[in-house]
């Protein structure tokens, strides 16, 4: 090499050094300018409530429909950035009657939604529930308010975002729960942030959200609308009204959530047939005669690993071969990335196929899952409405619910030798001698029409959420009396 060229190579290494140092120095005085603008500075906690729409995330009537619109009576988020800890005391009810959610078709509902740390849970009249599996997103709805994104992008050592808006745009990333690139106005208030979050069911999908009608609140500027959208689509139109600065904001966890784990318990049902309960979403193993057939694959790589685990051991040396899929629901699909991963045929109706195939398709680079790991291809076996998978002496009916405001692509599964019945939120039975609800719940009026329609001679239902249970509690809950 020779001496200038040398010079030369040396010359654009240092220019390439002190460049990336001035730009990274200017995304630090970035976040501090806007910092104090924002009076994010000196801000240890912030509550503030809130009404307006929002939209039921992974609940669409249909695949590729907007999520179901409910109705937001009031919200009130209570946030200590120092501890990394958020409540939220909502009360909501449905705006449409079609689609998923868990809400009652009439009543409004409260809810208390809290992340503290790597913990999450719930609080509903029925008790304190652990919820591991909201970690990802309320760590991430915690560290996108307008000051939270400030505090994270600091902590994460941001850097300008290159090319549009470089000069007041910053982007950083949150180890294995989302990146984030967040964009200032002029007044070098946060007016909109872009992030990418893992998803169970879609591997990873884009949230924007949006914020405007910044008012000052002793010094600290908070936005009087807040809008955001999930997947493509709307799921949050807030009116924010009351704001505290440093509002008191202790967060403690329960004990039984610090403790909590994950739990498959198999209750034998019938011959080969084993009920997989445990957690707040159950799942059926079903014993053929050269192989093992599961009956869904919920929530996550969290519950449905070890159900699938379970399922092995139940009948030791027969291959897991398909996984029934009651519908697409996200919390109802979450595993069925891991199903794949372990090399099942996912089974789920016909109008499901487009949309799992090009989630599956999907990458999850910013926590890989079980099948990122695997590179699984999936395979498919789709229903319109009817299947039948037999081997051996047992037959396994698969039919479409039709007319059910809950979903269009709806499954339940049917064993006419034990004359039982496995279905997902068509009927969550209520505790027993319960009052049954006035008017009725509409979907399990829709599960009976179903039932009757197909002469189905059920005696027990498996219900996907909740306790195994005679038809005739069914019937009861729906205030009708049993076939004779």
């Amino acid at each position: 090499m020779s001496r200038i060229a040398a010079y030369r190579n040396t010359f654009l290494l240092i220019a390439s050094m002190c460049a990336f140092g001035t730009f990274a120095q200017d995304a630090s005085d970035l976040l501090k300018q806007a910092s104090e603008a924002m009076g994010a500075t000196n801000l240890k906690s912030i509550r503030y409530a809130a009404e307006g729409t929002g939209y039921t995330f992974g609940q669409a009537y249909k695949p590729g429909m907007p999520w179901p619109k409910i109705t937001i009576h009031s919200q009130t988020r209570t946030i200590d950035y120092e501890s990394g800890s958020m409540r939220d005391e909502i009360t909501i009810s449905r705006a449409e009657p079609l689609g998923g959610g868990g809400y009652p078709p009439v009543a409004r509902q409260k809810n208390d939604e809290f992340i503290s740390g790597t913990y999450a849970w719930n609080v509903t009249p029925a008790g304190t529930a652990p919820g591991p599996r909201f970690v990802t997103d309320r760590i991430h709805q915690l560290w996108i308010t307008p000051h939270g994104a400030i505090k994270a992008a600091i902590r994460n050592v941001a850097t300008l975002k290159k090319g549009g808006k470089a000069a007041k745009a910053v982007t950083f990333t949150e180890a294995g729960r989302f990146t984030a690139v967040v964009f200032f106005n002029a007044d070098l208030l946060v007016e909109r942030i872009e992030s990418r979050i893992p998803d169970p069911v879609l591997g990873e999908t884009t949230a924007v959200t949006q914020y405007a009608n910044y008012r000052d609140v002793g010094g600290v500027k908070f936005p009087g609308t807040i809008r955001q959208i999930y997947g493509g689509f709307p799921v949050l139109e807030l009116t924010v009204g009351e704001v505290t600065a440093n509002a008191p904001a202790e967060i403690q966890v329960p004990d039984a959530v610090r403790v909590a784990s994950e739990k498959v318990v198999a209750d034998k049902v019938a011959d080969g047939v084993w009920f997989m309960g445990g957690g707040s979403h159950n799942s059926v193993a079903i014993a053929m005669k050269d192989y093992m057939v599961v009956v869904e694959a919920p929530l996550n790589d969290g519950r449905s690993l070890p159900v699938i685990e379970q399922a092995r051991q139940l009948a030791a040396g027969k291959p897991l071969r398909y996984l029934i899929n009651s519908h697409q629901h996200f919390d109802h699909a979450g595993g069925v990335r891991t199903a794949v991963a372990e090399g099942m045929t996912i089974v789920t109706q016909e109008g499901n196929q487009a949309f799992y195939a090009k989630a599956l398709a999907t990458p999850n680079t910013i926590d890989p899952d079980h099948l990122a790991k695997s590179r699984a291809k999936p395979k498919f076996l789709t229903v319109r409405d009817k299947a039948v998978i037999a081997d051996g002496p047992r037959t396994i009916e698969i039919h479409r619910i039709k007319g059910s405001p809950h979903s269009d692509t709806f499954l339940m599964v049917y064993l006419p030798l034990e004359k039982l019945l496995i279905e997902a939120d068509a009927y969550t039975p209520l505790p027993p001698n319960a009052t049954p609800p006035t008017p009725p719940n509409p979907n399990n009026v829709n599960l009976i029409e179903n039932i009757e329609r197909l002469k189905l001679a059920v005696e027990r239902i498996l219900p996907l959420h909740g306790r195994v249970a005679p038809v005739a509690d069914l019937y009861a809950a729906a205030g009708r009396a049993p076939p004779k």
